[in-house]
């Protein structure tokens, strides 16, 4: 039994952080993937995602954590976190000009930058963690009245290049991981801070379109044909994308989500047709099977507060 990771996630529980394990030695989570799950178990109703997984429960973390010595992951959204992932550049990776322009040699840097341009206060006072890697974890509270998604650097409304954050759908590593690259521990373990408005402001997501006034109504046959048409055209968008391809599934999954809500289709079928289309895709740079379903499980949430009916 490993103590001091056991010690870790009781800790952050403690701290009203979700928590799940991580594979021994790796930032990957724990357990079986959807597409091999035994439906069994804690599975027993369905698949359950790590995200569905994490815990406070003092019990269920040292159930956990007395089998294996995991690393802790700690849920973002479920916490009421939001994390600002601050990189640091590879050796001999190149700068991009924008960012080598205004001095910037890390996602530190590139914060600094974003945060001056907006004529802000760095958001620095704030428990803060260190990467194996040299970068920074800045953990921040979300205001209770928006919900926030991940982000990866320049991409859809992102801060910028090594700027990633994790909300909603998305973990970190928690202090007392230990990785090849060596263990993640508090640089400075004060007061998590409320996220700045401004940079609530940057990384809310564009609101969704106004749902339908009045139930949808293809007369006859036309209900499973305008249905199957739906599910088509968003996996359709989904297999096609070129570039934004988890905005892309993400958005799919809004809309999509919205006719899972109103019962018109069943949350599987929905996965498994938005996976499908996503698997192209799935093992090139920056998309991996497990982006693919957070952000199809982020957009199936967010689609459910707007749901569609067919009459």
């Amino acid at each position: 039994m490993d103590t001091t990771t056991l010690d870790a996630a009781l800790d952050a529980a403690a701290r009203g952080w979700h928590v799940f394990p991580l594979r021994p030695g790796s930032k990957r989570p724990a357990g079986h993937p959807e597409d091999r799950c035994p439906g069994t178990g804690r599975c027993a109703g369905g698949h359950r995602t790590w995200e569905q997984r994490a815990t406070t429960d003092p019990s269920k973390i040292r159930a956990a954590w007395t089998h294996a010595p995991y690393g802790i992951g700690v849920a973002t959204g479920p916490s009421g976190l939001c994390v600002l992932d601050l990189d640091t550049a590879k050796p001999g990776e190149e700068i991009p000009q924008r960012w080598a322009a205004a001095g910037a040699r890390s996602g530190e840097d590139v914060l600094a930058v974003v945060a001056d341009e907006a004529g802000q206060e760095l958001p620095g006072d704030t428990l803060t963690v260190r990467t194996p890697s040299g970068g920074l974890h800045l953990y921040y509270r979300v205001p209770g009245d928006v919900t926030l998604r991940n982000t990866s650097g320049e991409r859809g409304n992102g801060l910028g290049w090594k700027v990633d954050t994790r909300a909603w759908g998305g973990y970190v590593a928690g202090v007392g991981t230990t990785t090849p690259a060596g263990r993640y521990g508090f640089l400075w373990d004060g007061t998590v801070a409320e996220l700045p408005r401004w940079l609530v402001s940057r990384l809310t997501p564009a609101p969704l379109p106004a749902a339908p006034v009045v139930p949808i109504r293809p007369a006859g046959d036309r209900r499973s044909r305008y249905l199957d048409a739906a599910v088509r055209a968003e996996a359709g968008k989904v297999a096609d994308a070129k570039t934004s391809r988890n905005a892309t599934l993400y958005a799919a999954a809004v809309a999509l989500g919205q006719l899972v809500e109103g019962n018109a289709l069943t949350e599987d079928e929905v996965r498994a047709a938005l996976m499908t289309a996503a698997g192209r895709h799935i093992g090139t740079r920056h998309f991996t099977a497990r982006e693919a379903e957070t952000a199809i499980t982020s957009g199936l949430r967010a689609g459910a507060n707007r749901p569609r009916r067919i009459a």
